[in-house]
């Protein structure tokens, strides 16, 4: 399975997409800072949005769909399926 996926900060207020075909391994990742850049920076650690696809073609596609999309488009997205953005990872 390859998985995009929307993950913020405590407050809600940075958005980051990625694509990977491990999505509990990238998250581990992500919310230990275990890669210098962006997500450590910024303390991206709560997942708030992932779809599955078993295809990576389709994966990356939709991973650039996504980050095109503007900030509030990207808001929306979460709300429709995790309205309180609650850690998805810990669910």
């Amino acid at each position: 399975m390859y998985y995009v996926y929307i993950m913020t900060n405590q407050h809600n207020t940075v958005l980051y997409t990625g694509v990977t075909n491990d999505l509990n391994r990238r998250v581990y990742e992500h919310k230990n800072g275990v890669n210098d850049g962006f997500t450590k920076r910024y303390q991206i650690k709560k997942l708030v949005y992932f779809e599955s696809y078993t295809q990576i073609e389709d994966a990356i596609t939709r991973e650039k769909v996504v980050k095109k999309l503007s900030h509030n488009n990207k808001v929306k997205l979460i709300a429709q399926g995790n309205p309180a953005w609650n850690d998805l990872s810990l669910e």
